[in-house]
């Protein structure tokens, strides 16, 4: 009888400390909490430093696959999605050009992003420089697009 009043009282113990469904309710809970905090986040502007490759990786692989063409107005980032857009101003000569983010990085030193040439270019940054990066949503960016191109005919 003391053994079935023991095994009793450690399920009955050990449900009150390990719930599996309670736990997992409450990590679906924080990881909604995090998603939300994330996305809040990334649609955030934020000011940062930027740099530009060039010649060294042009027509290498980026990270979605496509080769690096240093005169296209592309970008690094490390945690924007691919393929997605982001306006990129210069702080100190008010510049702005729309990037596709097409690859990852900067790996070195606190830089954001690292522009392709022709971006840097546009932006008047030969080196490094400060910038505000605002990421785009796809409608944004489609929308921001055709506007700079009925502003500038070609």
């Amino acid at each position: 009888m003391n053994k079935l009043i023991l095994a009793v009282s450690i399920v009955v113990i050990s449900s009150y400390f390990f719930n599996p469904i309670a736990s997992a309710q409450a990590s679906s809970r924080h990881s909604s909490h995090l998603s939300k905090h994330k996305s809040k986040q990334a649609a955030t502007n934020h000011r940062s430093t930027v740099s530009w490759y060039g010649a060294e990786f042009h027509g290498k692989r980026t990270a979605n696959g496509e080769r690096f063409n240093m005169y296209a107005m592309t970008a690094a980032h490390r945690t924007l999605p691919l393929s997605s857009y982001a306006e990129v101003t210069n702080l100190r000569n008010h510049r702005s050009i729309i990037v596709r983010i097409n690859d990852r990085g900067p790996f070195h030193g606190k830089r954001a992003m690292d522009l392709s040439y022709a971006a840097a270019k546009q932006l008047g940054i030969s080196g490094t420089g400060s910038v505000q990066i605002t990421p785009l949503g796809r409608n944004q960016s489609l929308a921001q697009l055709s506007r700079n191109k009925s502003d500038n005919p070609s």
